[in-house]
Order: structure tokens, then sequence, then C-alpha cells
């Protein structure tokens, strides 16, 4: 049976493959299998807005006009790199890069517990250590070993499967909550990726940036493509929010973990930001 996650993947998977035809409400409920009442409700509860609003959120219109006023917004304050007050639904969230010596040790004396969990945007494989989030990705091909990464990433550590563990970590990210705990990452990457993502921290929910401004902000505006590698290896999905970077034309650009899962990821913040 179907859950109401995997019902909301699916029509939030409907919407942003079919956002040029723009479908009504009877026409992504069919694709999901639930009536149109029960399906705005659904959405509603997960994404905050109809899916008609999320529609709209879906438009390239939409990135280019929040492109323009991230451009307005640093613009009028280019001391404070990437920082906003706007920090609506934002998580709090610490990142610890690993040390040369650990890098080397391959996580020897670390024990990581790992597991699978659902979401609004699919399946997620969710690692974790005493110290914080390790690795986090959307499972496209539920026959790609995500274990065996993991094990090449930490070829030393203890690997312990706990799908709860990656439960929490999933209604942690994509449920409301009080909870003000921050979320800690546990990081592998070079100073220069390190740096890259320690910027995309400052982005707040909701907002975008370009290549060149995220280059700009740590200091090495020619570095635009080196930036797009940095966020290529990024290993931890949507906490470190390499999804609200787009190109500078405002089109949606590539992701690692599929495009159209992009342009959903920034029209579901767009839109609690909006609702909000």
């Amino acid at each position: 049976m179907d859950t109401d996650y995997q019902r909301i993947e699916r029509a939030i998977r409907y919407l942003s493959e079919q956002v040029e035809s723009q479908p009504g409400l009877d026409d992504v409920s069919a694709s999901v299998g639930v009536s149109p009442f029960h399906l705005q409700r659904l959405f509603r509860r997960y994404a905050g807005v109809t899916p008609k609003q999320f529609l709209q959120h879906l438009t390239l219109e939409r990135a280019k006009d929040a492109l323009d006023a991230s451009r307005s917004v640093l613009d009028a304050s280019l001391d404070a790199g990437l920082s906003s007050p706007a920090r609506l639904h934002d998580h709090f969230i610490t990142l610890e890069a690993v040390t040369p010596g650990e890098y080397k040790a391959g996580g020897a004396g670390l024990e990581i517990r790992y597991g699978t969990a659902s979401t609004p945007f699919g399946t997620i494989f969710a690692a974790q250590t005493a110290r914080g989030i390790c690795a986090l990705s959307f499972i496209e091909d539920p026959a790609s070993d995500t274990v065996e990464m993991l094990r090449n990433q930490w070829p030393h550590a203890g690997l312990v499967s706990d799908d709860a563990s990656a439960a929490q970590i999933a209604a942690r990210i994509f449920e409301p909550q009080d909870e003000q705990t921050p979320i800690r990452l546990l990081a592998a990457g070079t100073n220069f990726q390190v740096r890259v993502w320690r910027a995309l921290l400052e982005i707040p929910f909701g907002s975008i940036r370009t290549y060149q401004q995220i280059a700009s902000a740590i200091g090495a505006p020619q570095s635009s493509r080196a930036v797009g590698n940095a966020l290529a290896s990024n290993a931890i999905a949507y906490l470190i929010p390499c999804h609200r970077v787009i190109l500078s034309t405002g089109a949606i650009g590539q992701y690692r973990w599929q495009p159209y899962r992009k342009r959903a990821l920034l029209a579901w913040e767009r839109s609690r930001s909006s609702s909000a």
C-alpha cells in the first residue's frame, strides 16, 4: 500500500515533469490514484500550498524573479557575503570538516549508522556518526549499492544498519517541527570544497544564487567551474543545499540527484516561504 510520502512524491514528480502543460488538479490526482480532495489535503500538509500554487513556483519565470531578488540583496550588502535576514523554515546547521589525518584513517574508530527512509521527494539514504550526518542522497535507482559507496568513502568505519535513524533524519528535514537542536554535518572534502559548502549553508531557505555569486562569496571570482565541481562532489544532499545554485540565465541547470528534483525542491522551499 502506498504511503502518503509516496503519493506526494509521485504528485511532485508529475508536476515537475509536466510543468509546461500546466496540468490541473484532476490530472494530478489521476496520476497519483487518489481523489482531488484527498490530494489537495495531503499536498497542503507537506508543501504548505495547493498543487496549483506549487505549479506556479515551478516555472522558469519564478526562478528568474528569485534570482533578480537575490542580486538586489547582495548588491545592498556586499560585506555580508551570502547572509540574509530572511531565514524562514531554515535549519540551524553546523558543518565540521574531516581532518586530513581522519580522512587518511578512513573512518577508523567511527561507528556509522545508515538506512533508508521515504520523503516527499523520493527515498533517501542517510548515514550519521556521533559527530553528525556524513552522507545523505536521494536514491534514484533502487538497485544502486549505496552501502558499498559509503564503505568506499569510510573503509575502516563500523557500519550499522538502522532505518529508524534515517527516518528520524527525514522527518527532521521535511516535516514541520519546533526542534531547535542544530543539525550537525561531518563532511569530507578538500579545503576549497569545504569553503564552497560552507558558503552554500549561508543561502537562506527559499533563496537561490548563481555559481558566479558563490565563487565571489568565497573570494575566488574566477572559479565558477571549480564551484560547480565542488557541488557535484557534495555527499550530503539538501542539507548542504547545492540545489539552491542555478545558472545566471535563471535556468535550473544540472543536479546530482536529477534536475526535476532540484526544480521541485526549489519550488517547495519557495512555496513554504511565500505561504509563511
